[in-house]
C-alpha cells in the first residue's frame, strides 16, 4: 500500500498514513486535548490504528505510558513505524490484538485512563468506505459500542477514567453502556460543526465506581460562523497552537 508522510504541527509529530486507506481526521485532536490526564498515568487507547492518538497523549500530557490496542495487522505496524519515527518508543507501544477479548492483550485494572475514537457506525448502517482500513475505521466491522466499553472496562482500574468520542446521535447508548459496566458519566462536551447547528459529535468522560453527577461544559464549535468558509474557530486553533494563525488549512 502507498503511503505518504506528513506533519502534524501540533505536538510537532510526524506520521506515516495510507494514500488511500485510512487518514487520521481531527477526532483525535479533539480527543486528546479533552481529556485530563494526571501525572505518570497509564494510558490504553483502544482501536489505535496507526497510533495518532496514542502519540498526541505521549507529546501533550504527563502521561508514562501508552498503550494503543489494533486488531489490523498493516495498522498496527504503521503505528509502531509512526513511533520510531518520533522517537517515542520508550513512552509509546502498539499491541496488535482484539479488543473483544481484552484478556488477551491488556491486564486487567492496568489503567489509569482509557482512550478511543470507535467506529461511528453499526455494520449495516449506510455505506462502506472502500478499503478494509476505512471501512474498518468508520464502520463497526469487529467490534461494537458495547464491545469498546466492555474492553474499557477491563483495562481501567477502579477509580480510573474512561473517555469516549463518538456520534452525538448515539449518546444514549454511549452512557447506558458506560452505566452498564459502573463506568459513571461525569464530564461531557458537545462538538458542533458550527454555532447554530445541532451536535455532530460528543466526547465523555466517565470514572469507574463513580457517583453520579455530570458536569456539560460548553460547546465545541469547529469553524467559524456561517459565511466565513471552512476557517476553523479561534479554540481550535489554538488547539493546534495556531491561534495567531487565522487560515482554513492546518
Amino acid at each position: 500500500m502507498k503511503e505518504t508522510l506528513d506533519t502534524l504541527s501540533l505536538a510537532n509529530l510526524q506520521l506515516i498514513q495510507a494514500k488511500k486507506g485510512y487518514r487520521y481526521s481531527l477526532d483525535p485532536v479533539l480527543l486528546a486535548r479533552f481529556v485530563r490526564v494526571k501525572p505518570g498515568a497509564r494510558v490504553v487507547d483502544l482501536g489505535a490504528g496507526s497510533a495518532i492518538l496514542s502519540l498526541l497523549l505521549a507529546r501533550l500530557t504527563p502521561a508514562v505510558r501508552v498503550t494503543g490496542v489494533e486488531l489490523q495487522a498493516e495498522q498496527a505496524e504503521r503505528g509502531r513505524r509512526n513511533i520510531a519515527l518520533n522517537k517515542l518508543e520508550e513512552r509509546v507501544e502498539i499491541i496488535t490484538g482484539d479488543i473483544r477479548r481484552p484478556d488477551s492483550c491488556l491486564p486487567v485494572g492496568g489503567a489509569d485512563l482509557v482512550v478511543s475514537n470507535p467506529p461511528y457506525r453499526p455494520s449495516g448502517c449506510g455505506r462502506l468506505a472502500p478499503g478494509a482500513e476505512r471501512a474498518g475505521a468508520r464502520h463497526e466491522l469487529a467490534g461494537g459500542l458495547d464491545e469498546f466499553v466492555a474492553a474499557a472496562d477491563w483495562a481501567v482500574k477502579y477509580g480510573g477514567s474512561v473517555a469516549f468520542i463518538y456520534l452525538a446521535e448515539r449518546l444514549p447508548a454511549l452512557i447506558e453502556g458506560m452505566r452498564g459496566q459502573q463506568i459513571e458519566p461525569k464530564r461531557m462536551r458537545m462538538v458542533h460543526s458550527r454555532p447554530r447547528q445541532s451536535a455532530r459529535l460528543v466526547m465523555l468522560e466517565g470514572r469507574k465506581g463513580g457517583r453520579p453527577g455530570l458536569k456539560i461544559e460548553a460547546p465545541l464549535y469547529i469553524y467559524c460562523q456561517d459565511g466565513q468558509g471552512r476557517q476553523y474557530s479561534d479554540e481550535v486553533l489554538r488547539m493546534y497552537d495556531l491561534a495567531d494563525e487565522k487560515r482554513a488549512g492546518l
